[in-house]
C-alpha cells in the first residue's frame, strides 16, 4: 500500500469517515505519529489503542501545563506563541515563541527564574530548558542564520488573544498560523507534513494569502496549496 494511500486513510479516519482495520492500526498510527497528528488520531481510533492513548492525554496534559507556566512567566513581555495553534490537538516537541528583539533578556531571565537553563544561543533564536521541555524564543522565523520572515511585522500586525487551559495568551491568528506553517515547511524544513495540509485545509483563506504577499512568503504558501490540491485529487 502506498503512503499517498495510508495518508488519505488517515485523514479520512480524523474526519471520521473511515474506521481504519485491525491490521492498519499501528501502520495508520506511525504516519500519523510522522506528521505530528498522534493524538488526534489515537483519539478517533479509541478502544483499539487504550493504553497508548493513555499515555499520549499525559503527555499532552504535561505539554498544556508547561505552556501555561512558560506564559505566566512572560507577563508584561511582547510576544506570541509560533507555530502553536492547529486544528486539531497535538503534543509539540517544544514550544516556539515570538518576541520582540527587545524584550528577549527579560524573556530569558524570566524563564531562567522558573528553572529553565539556557541551551542554545543563536543570532535569531534562545533555547531554553527544563526538565525535557524545550522552549524557543524568536526574534524571528529563521533557519540557521538565515531569516526567511520578519517577526517584527507578525508580533505588531497578526496576533490575538486565545484561551490555553482556562487562560488568556497571546498567539498568532489562524491565518498567519497557516503562512507561517507554509514558509517553514518550504523553506526551512523542505517537507509538508499532513498536519500542514490539514491547517491549511482549515484555515486557509483570502486573508491567508494578503498576509503571505504582505510578508514576501506567497510561494511558499503556493507550494503547500499545491500538497493539499494534489490530495483532494487522490
Amino acid at each position: 500500500m502506498s503512503w499517498e494511500s495510508d495518508s488519505l486513510k488517515l485523514l479520512r479516519v480524523l474526519e471520521g469517515f473511515y474506521r481504519p482495520r485491525e491490521d492498519e492500526v499501528l501502520r495508520l498510527a506511525n504516519v500519523a505519529r510522522l506528521n505530528k497528528l498522534y493524538l488526534a488520531y489515537l483519539r478517533m481510533v479509541g478502544d483499539a489503542v487504550r493504553c497508548e492513548l493513555a499515555r499520549e492525554e499525559a503527555r499532552y496534559g504535561w505539554f498544556v501545563e508547561n505552556v501555561v507556566e512558560v506564559v505566566d512567566a512572560l507577563r508584561g513581555v511582547n510576544y506570541a506563541l509560533y507555530k502553536f495553534r492547529k486544528p486539531v490537538e497535538h503534543v509539540s516537541v517544544d514550544l516556539d515563541i515570538l518576541v520582540g528583539r527587545e524584550d528577549v533578556p527579560r524573556a530569558t531571565m524570566m524563564l531562567c527564574k522558573r528553572g529553565f537553563r539556557i541551551a542554545v544561543v543563536e543570532p535569531y533564536t534562545v533555547t531554553l530548558e527544563r526538565r525535557g521541555f524545550i522552549v524557543d524564543l524568536y526574534t524571528e522565523p529563521s533557519f540557521a542564520w538565515t531569516v526567511y520572515m520578519d517577526g517584527g511585522r507578525l508580533l505588531r500586525d497578526h496576533v490575538e488573544e486565545v484561551e490555553v487551559n482556562g487562560i488568556q495568551v497571546q498567539a498568532l491568528t489562524r491565518e498567519a498560523e497557516v503562512v507561517v506553517a507554509a514558509a517553514h515547511a518550504i523553506y526551512k524544513e523542505h517537507l509538508i507534513l499532513l498536519i500542514d495540509c490539514l491547517l491549511a485545509w482549515e484555515w486557509l483563506n483570502s486573508r491567508a494569502w494578503r498576509i503571505a504577499l504582505d510578508l514576501n512568503v506567497k510561494q511558499a504558501l503556493r507550494e503547500l496549496l499545491k500538497s493539499v490540491t494534489s490530495l483532494k485529487a487522490d
